[in-house]
This record gives C-alpha cells, structure tokens and sequence, in this order.
C-alpha cells in the first residue's frame, strides 16, 4: 500500500485524536491523554504537523510541531510528537515524516529542531541517532497544571 504525507487538516481531527490515544497507550500514560476534537477544533490555529495517509484515507500516524525561541540559540522548532502505529513502524513511515518537519524547519530559519524521546526507547534512541540526532540527559520535563 502506497503512503502520503501531507500536512494536517481539520477534518482530520477525529482519527489525530484515535492515535494521540495510540501514543499514550504506547507510552502508558492513557490518563494524561485528555485532548479533544472540540478542543482541537477551538485551538486548531496552533495544530501544525503531518500525517501519514493511506490510499483508502486511514491515518497511519503523525508528527506535530511548533516554533519556539531558544535564549542561547534564536528560532527553533519543537517537535512535539512523532507517532507511526504499532503494524506500520520500520516501513520508513517514521522516517518520512521526520524529513517533512525537518524541511519545514529548515523552510521556516529554524536553527535547530529538538524533541524529546521516552527513556527505555531503545528502538527510538536508536532511529533519531540514525538521524544525527544528539540525545542528552541533560534536563527533565516540568509540567504546571493551570486551571481555568
């Protein structure tokens, strides 16, 4: 089966939620998983990101970035997933999204493209050093919760 990459529409929404789910199962973290078709419909100014697209329109996986500012670097881009389903990983599906947000990266004068791998993904370590890729245990996630 032939596969396209192309950059995320609306209406793709409903299926993105269907593997967003896929990844925090994958990471086990299903709690964490609280995104929404409406709240993507009411935030979609800031979804960026490319899908991988089957012939018969079934989605295969995904990547979604934004720019970021970096104080001792200047523009960059964040990717903030990559994600090919269980069935579909080592068919270069990974690969081929990573090149379009490299090319949209390189596109927009970012100066580096960062993200982050799950510790214990030897698979994954191992396909972004493939890459050129530097990972570094060098910091660690903080996340504050706000309320509304």
């Amino acid at each position: 089966m032939n596969y396209e990459i192309r950059p995320i529409e609306p209406n793709d929404f409903p299926a993105l939620i269907e593997l967003f789910q896929g990844l925090a199962d994958f990471e086990n973290a299903s709690d964490k998983m609280l995104n929404t078709v409406a709240t993507m419909e009411a935030e979609q100014d800031y979804v960026r990101g490319f899908v991988v697209e089957s012939e018969d329109g079934t989605l295969a996986g995904y990547a979604t970035y934004f720019i970021t500012y970096h104080t001792w670097v200047g523009k960059c881009m964040y990717m903030d997933d990559l994600f090919v389903k269980d069935s579909l990983r080592g068919a270069g599906l990974g690969r081929s999204l990573m090149e379009a947000v490299i090319n949209v990266s390189k596109a927009e004068g970012c100066k580096s493209l960062r993200w982050q791998v799950t510790k214990g993904n030897a698979p994954a370590e191992a396909f972004y050093e493939k890459l050129g890729a530097t990972i570094t245990d060098a910091q660690a996630n903080c996340d504050l919760k706000l309320e509304h």
